[in-house]
């Protein structure tokens, strides 16, 4: 059966709704601990089905956001999703509170309980108004930025598609191609202000009526960050800004040097190389092909995935009008199927999106047959899959690249490390915006500014007035819709890059544990999954440190002037 066939059927609520009342009316009383397990293991059935409809939904809105049917479908799912949230909580509560709770971990797991205590604590009834107002804003955002459409030499493109442009080797081109996009941000300030000003007022609403002191814990816990917190991410952050930015700062002086310029501006930086950035030498088509032999030689386990992926047409990769930005990897339980979903535009960013979105793929195809909950890690240690794939594709790098290949390799590794002050921008700042959530929208942009500056202090907007003032956080989703979540790449992408040193020296092994960390799923927490990996955890003070010299060093080996 192909994705298209995958058969969509809006779900009954008042069936839904007294199926789990009867098993939530045995679930948690005085019953036999085989009777429990029978419940629990039926309330996972039924709320597998009701995923499954809520993802076919979600990905075919996004494929195509002017479809007035799954438009409405959407808006069904956000509308009476925070209703049934509440059965999950009412779930949780009495998972923990069984007098079989030593059987039931012994045959779910002890992390379940620990997610239950979590999940009781970030919901309630009281809040179901403002989870349906969340919900509601940032389909609003999504929208709002999928409908772009930009006037461009001759022609209109969405926001993706204006990607090419702004790597250009012709400076004037990327100059304008800033201008023009900022435009578009400019035009929908108001909105783009007035949605996120909303998105703060109702989630610190939300926290405030759970008990929170603010929405900062509250997105931790939302997370399901059982092993650290927002002290841990700072002194993480911290390193970053001594180990990373003054190296960083070094590879863009190289750049501007490599390309030509005396001092870069913000649409200078998106170039890495005079004869151009590395791009795949082939179409869409042609670069499918090539990922098919790659994971076939990879391994039997990452073949006989990826074969399974184009045989049910689970990639849906070119970028069309109407379909909404950026990429992502979803599961469907129902049909045991991951789906890629990307917006490929020419550019070498097409074979990172289908190396890192396949890493996610992968990772939930290897622990398909785990609890739900366990399923998918939580999300700081699900990007590690996916970044940790980018680099495991290193020995078959040269396919897609051919002549560029050298020159990939090292705009892979000089871009990836230079992300790193990137994310943890994108992470104070919302810390800074949630532990001030009377602030106003110039406030917000006024601290995004300051923030920028800390960490990336080469970036110069030059006459770009809008983003000068702190708006380039307009285009990150992750802001807008998933609070908290970007640090995660971060750190991700710390665990990626001790993979990396490791395959270097031994791909095999490297690969071996890389499988070994997929089949765990998420049956362990963040801290847990990186140990009992043998990797290096990095909220401790010296691991990054101890990560980035390796990376440094391989840079600081290649002639990147001849490149």
């Amino acid at each position: 059966m192909r994705f298209k066939d995958y058969k969509y059927e809006r779900p009954n609520i008042e069936k839904y709704q007294k199926q789990v009342t009867d098993l939530l009316s045995t679930i948690g009383e005085d019953v036999d601990k085989e009777t429990e397990i029978k419940a629990i293991e039926e309330y996972i059935r039924i709320n597998d089905e009701l995923d499954s409809m809520a993802t076919l939904v979600s990905i075919r809105n996004s494929l195509d956001t002017k479809d007035k049917f799954y438009q409405d479908e959407q808006d069904f799912f956000d509308e009476n999703g925070p209703k049934l949230q509440m059965y999950d909580n009412q779930f949780s509560k009495k998972l923990i509170k069984s007098k079989n709770r030593k059987t039931l971990e012994k045959h779910f797991g002890e992390l379940i309980f620990e997610q239950a205590e979590l999940q009781e604590k970030t919901f309630s009834e009281e809040i179901i108004p403002d989870l349906q107002k969340e919900n509601r804003l940032s389909t609003k955002y999504s929208k709002l930025l999928a409908g772009a459409e930009i006037e461009f030499e001759g022609k209109t493109y969405n926001l993706t598609q204006m990607g090419p442009f702004l790597q250009s080797l012709d400076r004037d081109t990327r100059h304008k191609a800033q201008l023009k996009t900022s435009a578009f941000f400019e035009e929908n300030e108001k909105e783009l202000d007035e949605i996120y000003d909303e998105m703060v007022k109702t989630r610190h609403n939300i926290a405030k009526t759970l008990g929170y002191e603010n929405f900062v814990q509250l997105g931790y816990d939302r997370l399901g960050r059982t092993d650290y917190n927002a002290k841990d991410v700072k002194t993480y952050r911290d390193q970053v800004y001594n180990e990373v930015v003054p190296v960083v700062k070094k590879l863009v002086e190289r750049k501007a040097k490599r390309i030509g310029i005396e001092s870069p501006k913000s649409y200078d930086l998106a170039l890495s190389f005079k004869s151009g950035n590395p791009t795949p030498k082939g179409d869409l088509k042609w670069q499918v092909n090539i990922a098919k032999n790659m994971y076939e030689e990879m391994s039997q386990e990452t073949g006989e995935f990826f074969n399974f992926m184009l045989e049910h047409e689970l990639l849906e990769l070119d970028s069309k009008p109407g379909k909404a930005g950026g990429g992502y990897c979803t599961y469907i339980p129902n049909y045991k199927s991951p789906f890629i979903f990307a917006n490929f535009n020419g550019t070498s960013h097409d074979v990172n999106v289908l190396t890192h979105e396949a890493g996610h793929a992968f990772q939930i195809y290897s622990s398909r047959d785990l609890l739900p909950s366990y399923r998918w890690p939580t999300m700081e240690a699900a990007e590690i899959h996916s970044m940790s794939m980018e680099f495991l594709a290193w020995p078959w790098i040269d396919q897609f690249f051919v002549e560029d290949t050298e020159k990939y390799k090292f705009y892979h590794l000089d871009s990836a490390l230079s992300f790193l002050p990137y994310g943890v921008t994108v992470d104070e700042f919302q810390h800074e915006i949630y532990n001030n959530p009377t602030m106003t929208p110039d406030e917000r942009k006024t601290t995004w500014r300051k923030t920028e500056r800390k960490y990336l202090p080469y970036k110069d907007y030059d006459d770009d007035a809008f983003m000068e003032k702190g708006t380039f956080w307009f285009k990150q989703g992750h802001i807008f819709q998933v609070p908290f979540y970007y640090i995660d790449y971060t750190l991700a992408q710390v665990l990626a890059f001790q993979f990396f040193v490791l395959s270097q020296d031994n791909h095999e092994e490297a690969l071996d544990k890389y499988i070994k960390l997929c089949r765990l799923g998420g049956s362990k927490s963040f801290v847990d999954l990186v140990e009992s990996t043998g990797l290096d955890n990095p909220f401790k003070k010296g691991t990054i440190k101890s990560v980035i010299e390796p990376i440094s060093k391989y840079l600081d080996g290649v002639d990147d002037q001849k490149l």
